[in-house]
């Protein structure tokens, strides 16, 4: 069995703009992700994306307003080694909480779609943003 991780795309409203949040990775090739972490034993899927998003963004689960039915797996291979990530679809209650990085992250942006899929690089991650992106369009009021 392969390496599990969970997380949340995080979004935001500003106007009628949604930006989502990318955090820029200190390790291998420094790639741009939103907030996710691996699985520890006897931990759920939703409470080690909570417990991630919280120890790399500093967002607690009362920041957030979770869209538990939009939910999105990528499968894909790590070092020749099969790993999964579950996100769910996650938005910033309060606008004004800031983020809090983690000495795993270097740097973060809020990004509207189009630059956030050009900000990562990796096509099933751009493909997930553009899912949620989706969703959020034909389900959550403006």
């Amino acid at each position: 069995m392969g390496k599990r991780a969970c997380g949340f795309v995080i979004f935001r409203r500003l106007s009628q703009n949604v930006e989502y949040l990318l955090m820029r990775a200190n390790y291998g090739d420094q790639h741009w992700s939103p907030p996710k972490g691996h699985v520890d034993k006897g931990e759920s899927d939703m409470q080690t994306a909570l417990r991630e998003t919280e120890e790399e963004a500093g967002f607690v689960k009362e920041d957030l307003k979770i869209y538990e039915d939009a939910k999105k797996e990528l499968n894909y291979l790590v070092k020749n080694k099969p790993k999964t990530v579950i996100y769910w679809l996650a938005e910033l209650i309060n606008n004004s909480k800031e983020v809090v990085m983690s000495k795993e992250h270097q740097d973060f942006k809020w990004l509207p779609l189009k630059e956030a899929c050009e900000t990562a690089v990796y096509e099933d991650l751009q493909e997930t943003l553009r899912f949620f992106d989706s969703y959020i369009s034909d389900n959550i009021q403006k």
